[in-house]
């Protein structure tokens, strides 16, 4: 045995990973490989916001009213769609090649749209944005996952839902400020320095070991797939607003995704290599925690959406402070995730979090099923106090969960998959609260002002809310607070049907099982030396082929909740 390998057998697992937590990469590299990954990050996040406060702007300019809508929904839609297939493109071709590759995708269309001559275009470029988007937000994730053990990934998992919730409150408030003191193209045109910078970091600093092996893509299983969400996704964006429920476009539209997506599974059954192995869930904690992202998606962006707007008609709140005010949500995603994150390290236990988070969350979405015309900025601020701890002790620690369960092989495409869950449950959530905002605003309108039209609000839905709220304001003192008790009382009843969400969601965390969290990452220098001496200890059983008794492909020692030392 090597010199190196007898200083590691004298050391046990915990010991190795704290002194070496990446399996090889130092420190500093880590951190440097970080903030790449950040900078990526937060470029797909915040150009999920940034571009809401200069829709105005880019109408006035480029005309197009009709396909404003289309400006938003085309970054969603293609970066929803794609996450899944990167995540398994990534497991083939190898996570770096990818991962470039999506912020080069992303470069090239925020330059295209900055320098977009019509509304059409914008939109193409839009999508062009939304594809490079999906594999910024998967991949960052998987690559974490694949330099940092389980163990030690938690706290900096924590970080990366810090910048979900930061690009959530700093998006719309850039986004003003650029297209209000410079040009709206420059809410695209700041993409670029941040998204080279990352590029550069990740060329130099993100060395990731690469095997590859022969493959065969399932090009048929990606195109139903991507097909189906696209048309189950279309039909909740467009349904109760461009088009009725029940017309034929939505119907034809379910009905052709899915379509899409049984001839999906049956395709993955069949296929070699199947783009969403079937295999993963059969994996309770995957299962569970795909289940879960999807409930917590829908409750949080079904109701939290229409936050800003209750804080601006019912609590007088500028558009500018309304974004401001979503602050403590924001700090409370924030602190939890980092706090959970440590605490995961330090412990390795990670189940009591998702349960306690969405414990949290049911008394947050009471508070808010609360809200009247009356309701104070304090009450508003400890509701969201509470849904923000939920949601950070909740979000990341499902990855985690999913990732320290799967075999390496499948790193990619199970961390992109359950995040691609959590994607569908924030559309779904946006398109059943939005109906039943808009059913119950039809409803409440009738009943107080006896089916007249309100003269200046006429044709108020849960889309033009946020756009005719000055016109609200403009009304009689008397006729502005009857709007502002229907509108009130209708987004009640828009959050009341988060309170169940959030239970079924606090109910499925009971279900999520804890096995021990691998302390040993999949890429490193460390790993080779450490293959090299279990195999001198094991009489030539390396650890690939060594069994897996945990779920998460590491073999379990005598003493409880502890990897056995390799």
């Amino acid at each position: 045995m090597s010199q190196n390998a007898t200083i590691l057998a004298g050391m046990t697992v915990s010991e190795r990973a704290a002194q070496d937590p990446a399996g090889g990469l130092s420190q500093k590299r880590i951190l440097l490989i970080f903030a790449g990954l950040m900078m990526g990050l937060l470029l797909a996040a915040l150009d999920q916001t940034i571009v809401a406060t200069a829709l105005l702007r880019i109408v006035g300019e480029l005309g197009g009213v009709d396909s404003l809508s289309w400006v938003v929904t085309a970054y969603m839609l293609a970066a929803t769609v794609s996450v899944p297939l990167y995540g398994k493109i990534s497991d083939i071709y190898g996570r770096k090649q990818i991962f470039q590759a999506a912020i080069l995708i992303f470069l090239i269309g925020s330059a295209l749209c900055g320098i977009a001559q019509n509304m059409m275009q914008l939109v193409v470029f839009r999508a062009l944005q939304g594809l490079g988007a999906g594999g910024l937000i998967s991949l960052t994730m998987a690559i974490i996952g694949d330099i940092l053990s389980p163990r030690e990934r938690g706290r900096y998992q924590g970080y990366l839902g810090a910048v979900f919730a930061f690009a959530s409150v700093v998006g719309p408030l850039l986004g003003g400020f650029l297209s209000d003191n410079l040009s709206w193209r420059w809410v695209f045109y700041i993409n670029l320095p941040v998204g080279l910078a990352a590029l550069l970091i990740t060329s130099f600093a993100l060395d990731l070991p690469f095997e590859r092996r022969e493959h065969r893509i399932d090009y048929v299983g990606a195109a139903l797939l991507a097909g189906g969400a696209t048309a189950l996704l279309l039909a909740l964006v467009w349904g109760g607003h461009t088009y009725p429920w029940g017309s034929g476009q939505i119907l034809g539209l379910t009905l052709a995704g899915v379509i899409a997506l049984i001839a999906f599974f049956v395709q993955e059954r069949n296929a070699t290599e199947p783009i969403v192995p079937l295999h993963l869930f059969t994996n309770s904690i995957f299962s569970v925690g795909s289940a879960l992202g999807f409930t917590v998606g829908i409750a949080m962006f079904g109701a939290i959406v229409f936050l800003p707007v209750f804080l601006q008609l019912v609590t007088g709140a500028s558009a500018t402070n309304s974004g401001l005010l979503l602050t403590p949500l924001m700090l409370g995603i924030i602190i939890t995730s980092v706090v959970s994150g440590r605490l995961i390290s330090r412990t390795g236990r990670y189940r009591i979090f998702p349960i306690a988070g969405t414990a949290v969350m049911v008394v947050g979405f009471v508070l808010l099923a609360s809200f009247d015309v009356t309701t104070t900025r304090i009450q508003v601020i400890v509701a969201m106090i509470l849904i923000g701890f939920g949601l950070g002790n909740t979000m990341q620690v499902i990855v985690l969960a999913v990732q320290n369960s799967v075999d390496k092989r499948d790193l990619g495409i199970a961390t992109s998959a359950s995040m691609f869950f959590r994607s569908i449950g924030g559309t779904v959530g946006i398109a059943i609260f939005g109906a039943i905002l808009n059913n119950r605003l039809a409803f409440n309108f009738a009943e107080r002002f006896g089916g007249a039209p309100v003269p200046g609000v006429e044709g108020l839905t849960a889309d033009n809310l946020s756009q005719q709220i000055d016109r609200i304001r403009a009304l009689p003192p008397e006729v502005g607070l009857g709007v502002r008790e229907v509108v009130a009382s209708s987004i009640h009843v828009a959050f009341l049907v988060g309170v169940p969400l959030a239970v079924i969601a606090f109910l499925l965390s009971w279900f999520m099982k804890e096995i021990p969290l691998r302390e040993t990452a999949n890429i490193g220098s460390m790993e080779g030396a450490e293959g090299a001496m279990v195999t001198e200890l094991s009489g030539g059983v390396s650890p690939e082929d060594s069994p897996d008794l945990t779920g998460g492909g590491s073999p379990k020692s005598p003493v409880k909740g502890r990897p056995a030392a390799r």
